[in-house]
């Protein structure tokens, strides 16, 4: 509230007093000749204006930052910077323990087996490609929309190293997804089939968080879903009201003999992170990871992780249930690696539907 007092303010103008009121004989004022300075109008007209817009104007910038740094993040991410974007994926190589992937087109390893999807459906759509940075460096991932009932809000699953740095303990930064980044391979969000979205908040276990490095606590808390708000063409669109979304299961797979279909973006070796991906197979435990996380038949590339695992799948509609997730490889060896769903699991996406910032779910 803006108060005055004393003499009256002056606006680079110099106010007149009120002339004395013209009277009659009898020494009274004639009221239809007393007159108010049109000068003092002006200037609380100007002050009620002033004050009218100041009132506008606070909801509007209430709502400022959280469309400004969608804006950041989308100016952020130029071409040259999403071509020059890494894949944070591990290999465990039997001397070193879990080493990252290296970069496209580089580093060892054997052929994938993995095969072109050709088939349409949801998960074309709904599958697409992460990029963000840690520690000052871009890296690319993988992803896929997971079903909420949050309006103005939509989930994507993906690694939880494709959101957290576990060595170093802090968030990814500049965090965008690209669904059905196979309609339109480009790295400019404006010739993508629908555009990008980037995340409000992402959302890991306690687990993953406090790993120190990639090791079995890691890999068994691999997980983590990113919020994102609306986004796309038009800046305005829910992700899944444009896409659609997979509905979450858990535990999801529940024995060793089922069949997962797992998909990706790799961007490794032959692939260049252009093309949907999948694998599929009869899932198994790992044996070197004390059976503590799935495994299926597989040899996609750097660029994959978080790309999504789903039961239940219909190679006809492209739909199935998110049941797990591309994780970890080993060098040498003809498979993919990914977490249990578990009740950690089911805590971290409940705590996502509601999550305006980061969280670490304990």
């Amino acid at each position: 509230m803006i108060r005055f007092g004393g003499d009256p303010p002056h606006f680079g103008l110099a106010l007149e007093r009120e002339p004395a009121p013209y009277c009659g004989p009898s020494g009274r004022p004639i009221p239809d000749i007393v007159r108010e300075d049109p000068m003092r109008r002006r200037v609380l007209a100007l002050l009620s204006a002033a004050l009218l817009i100041v009132t506008m104007a606070a909801p509007l910038q209430a709502r400022q930052p959280e469309r400004s740094r969608h804006q950041e993040v989308m100016a952020h991410w130029t071409a040259a910077r999403m071509a020059a974007a890494t894949p944070r994926d591990f290999v465990l190589d039997p001397a070193r323990g879990f080493t990252a992937r290296g970069k496209p087109g580089g580093g060892g390893g054997g052929t994938t087996t993995g095969a072109s999807w050709n088939g349409g459906g949801a998960i074309k759509e709904r599958a697409g490609k992460v990029y963000f940075e840690m520690g000052g460096s871009g890296y690319v991932c993988s992803g896929a929309v997971a079903s909420d009932n949050r309006s103005g809000y939509s989930l994507v699953l993906t690694a939880g190293h494709c959101a957290y740095d576990e060595t170093a303990g802090a968030f990814a930064t500049n965090w965008l997804f690209i669904p059905d980044f196979d309609q339109s391979p480009t790295f400019t969000c404006s010739q993508t089939e629908y555009g990008c979205w980037t995340a409000q908040a992402l959302v890991v276990h306690s687990g993953y968080a406090t790993a120190g490095s990639f090791n079995t606590q890691a890999t068994v808390h691999d997980f983590a879903f990113a919020v994102v708000g609306p986004g796309g063409h038009t800046g305005s669109t829910q992700l899944d009201a444009a896409v659609g979304a997979f509905g979450v299961s858990i535990p999801g797979f529940t024995a060793a003999g089922q069949t997962s279909y797992a998909f990706g973006y790799p961007a490794a070796q032959k692939y260049k992170g252009k093309d949907l991906v999948y694998c599929a197979g009869s899932i198994f435990e790992d044996p070197y990871n004390d059976d503590l996380t799935w495994g299926v038949p597989c040899n996609m590339t750097g660029g994959s992780s978080g790309g999504p695992w789903l039961s239940g799948f219909s190679t006809t509609s492209g739909s199935g249930s998110l049941s797990s997730l591309n994780s970890y490889g080993y060098s040498g060896v003809t498979a993919m690696h990914g977490p249990k769903f578990s009740a950690n699991t089911a805590d971290v996406y409940a705590a996502a539907k509601s999550a305006t910032s980061n969280t670490i779910v304990p």
